[in-house]
């Protein structure tokens, strides 16, 4: 996948086999579950590698996601992109395999009618997306694949969601009788406006990438595993820009629901 600068390629990029043109290259290994991430100039891609599970987030996924914040906190690029390995998954959210401790953890709750460790485990979860999506540079989506519950929430909290087109997106906790507790119900609604928001929330359809991209959910819909190659063509023209600028205009443009157009 061709990092490009103005139209002229800077170097290369592949979902698979090595990224001998990336600065760093960081992951777990002997695992599962891997969330790799890598730098190219000033652009860095978190990428989630647990296809076995597609992408599906255990404990150890989340703990993950919050190193690789810190990682990125300590070392901002100017632009992140989050995707995933392969086509056929972005991330199917909140892994509810009964092998994740969580999940046991979330059913002794409701078994004891003890709420605690249930709110624990939403507290944890929020902990990891939170620094995530807080990070003070534009953070870009590649959708490659399916984004369902969680999956689909974290697309949400980001900055900009470039889509495959042969992807679907699906806020689907309400199937499996849970919330969306990643922060993503509210995203969605500042995204779509209440009433589509509950439509989908509620309902829990498929989303095709051209309904999502004609509702305002994604900016752009790519050819079949394009998505991260449209991401990167993106992130190289926000690079391009002055950084303190961007920086601004991104705060100002996450803090202005918020605000009054005079405050803002």
């Amino acid at each position: 996948v061709p990092l490009t600068n103005g139209g002229k390629a800077k170097c290369k990029m592949r979902m698979h086999g090595p990224r001998r043109a990336l600065k760093t290259r960081r992951c777990i290994g002997m695992s599962d579950a891997n969330i790799h991430l890598e730098r190219s100039g000033q652009i860095a891609v978190v990428t989630l590698d647990r296809p076995k599970r597609l992408h599906a987030f255990n404990e150890e996924m989340f703990n993950l996601l919050e190193e690789r914040a810190a990682e990125l906190a300590a070392a901002l690029p100017r632009v992140i992109i989050i995707t995933a390995t392969g086509k056929r998954s972005f991330s199917a959210g909140f892994d509810v395999h009964p092998d994740n401790p969580m999940v046991q953890r979330i059913v002794d709750s409701v078994t004891t009618k003890d709420e605690g460790p249930a709110r624990s485990a939403i507290e944890r979860i929020r902990r990891a997306v939170d620094a995530f999506v807080s990070l003070p540079v534009p953070i870009i989506a590649a959708l490659n694949g399916d984004a369902y519950g969680g999956g689909a929430e974290l697309a949400v909290r980001v900055d900009l969601r470039v889509m495959d087109r042969d992807a679907v997106i699906s806020f689907s906790e309400t199937k499996l009788g849970l919330m969306p507790d990643w922060g993503g119900g509210a995203a969605l609604a500042r995204l779509v406006g209440a009433s589509r928001a509950a439509e989908l929330v509620l309902t829990a359809r498929k989303v095709s990438a051209d309904e999502a991209l004609s509702m305002g959910l994604v900016s752009r819909v790519c050819p079949s595993g394009g998505a991260l190659e449209e991401a990167l063509g993106i992130a190289s023209l926000i690079a391009e820009n002055g950084p303190r600028a961007v920086r601004h205009a991104l705060a100002l443009i996450r803090n202005s629901r918020n605000q009054s157009y005079d405050a803002s």
